[in-house]
């Protein structure tokens, strides 16, 4: 590998400010620093220097998603040949393979996109590459259903890239995690493309289903009051239709042990998601008898909180994107009530509104919104507080 890096130190007189390729400046440098750290260090203030630089935090949390990246592959050829009656007669490697044949794809179109943008604002900047794309050009394929048209994911990527990060200023400047406003836009801009039972199951034209097959979600069951169909084992494993890295668990809770380990995903929004989305939980449970309610809307509410955690894309959210270091609640308080929240509003939405069957995406985009006043009014409390304390020390002084 040292030629590579003889290779680059080389050829970087060439990219810099008036070089013959200074335009290939932050191409350069973004691929440079990706394979290795960065030999630049600050050139005033205080900081703490080592070899965990950003884009080899953004490195881990790629690493944290293979688990339901790979079960992700595996699960779409699992309910393509489900759907067509051959699962039976099918061996393992003939469903991965097939399933990688279908989410490549995906991953590639994001991630050209995505970075072709994030070049073209480094050149026009004069900066290097952000880091922040290694994760959202990964996350962004992991929420869409597998049928979603190419040309969608790629009009997706571009719009979450430039309005919902660039025009803020770039990685550490966005609002909104980058990957559920590309979810957001296609999901608002193309409903019909991102719902119902065909969706979620890839089909090639002249598969025939077999009888009885239905492709339809357990959150799309559960809406519909056949909370009785669900089958729990399958759905904690991720043998579902459904977003092709949302439906696995398992997959995810083993992202989330590495993010855990490394420091590198906050365990405080985690176990806060969680709880918050298992007490609405249970105070729907103990609502499920109250009159007044549709048949279909009381059976809904009697879902054990439990479901709710391994159900569509709730446990995916509280890992991967409630934790979003940028757009997530920054003080160590403020982590709890932000995620806390996200869990009640999750299954608030998704219970209570049929038009959002699946409603983690909205509740992290909007306390990605007031997850600034959360920091603030927790800074704002242990500021008056300490000032009171050091006015009773002063007083009994």
């Amino acid at each position: 590998m040292k030629f590579i890096k003889n290779f680059f130190e080389r050829t970087e007189p060439l990219v810099q400010k008036g070089g013959k390729f200074s335009w290939l400046y932050s191409v350069h440098e973004g691929f440079f620093t990706f394979l290795y750290v960065s030999k630049d260090t600050s050139k005033s203030g205080t900081h703490i220097h080592d070899y965990i630089d950003l884009k080899r935090t953004m490195a881990m949390v790629v690493f944290a998603l293979v688990p339901a990246i790979l079960f992700g592959m595996y699960n779409t050829g699992y309910q393509h040949f489900k759907a067509i009656g051959e699962l039976a007669s099918t061996g393992f490697m003939e469903i991965f393979f097939y399933g990688l044949l279908k989410v490549v794809p995906v991953i590639a179109v994001s991630y050209i996109v995505g970075l072709g943008i994030e070049f073209v604002f480094a050149q026009k900047r004069g900066h290097g590459i952000h880091e922040g794309f290694l994760v959202s050009g990964m996350l962004i394929p992991l929420v869409m259903p597998i049928e979603t048209p190419l040309w969608m994911v790629g009009l997706a990527t571009a719009f979450a890239v430039i309005l919902g990060k660039e025009v803020f200023g770039g990685t550490g400047m966005n609002i909104w995690n980058p990957a559920l406003i590309a979810r957001a836009f296609l999901f608002f801009a193309y409903p019909a493309q991102m719902s119902g039972e065909s969706v979620w199951v890839s089909l090639k034209e002249g598969d025939k289903l077999v009888d009885g097959f239905s492709g339809a979600t357990p959150m799309a069951q559960a809406a519909a009051g056949n909370i009785s169909d669900i089958n729990v084992a399958d759905a904690f494993f991720g043998l579902i239709p459904g977003s092709i890295g949302e439906t696995s668990t398992l997959a995810i809770l083993l992202g989330a042990v590495l993010l855990i380990v490394t420091g590198i995903g906050s365990w405080k929004i985690m176990v806060s998601t969680i709880a918050g989305g298992a007490f609405m939980g249970l105070i729907l449970n103990v609502l499920a008898g109250s009159a007044g309610l549709s048949p279909e809307v009381a059976t809904y509410f009697s879902l054990p909180f439990w479901q709710h955690l391994i159900l569509g894309g709730f446990m995916f959210g509280a890992i991967f994107m409630a934790t979003d270091p940028v757009s997530a609640a920054q003080t160590e308080k403020g982590k709890w009530i932000y995620g806390f929240l996200i869990g009640i509003l999750a299954i608030i939405i998704r219970v209570l509104n049929p038009a959002f069957p699946e409603g983690m995406m909205l509740a992290i985009l909007l306390m990605n919104t007031f997850a600034p006043l959360i920091d603030h009014y927790v800074v704002a409390g242990n500021i008056k507080r300490r000032l009171k304390r050091a006015t009773v020390k002063k007083q009994t002084a």
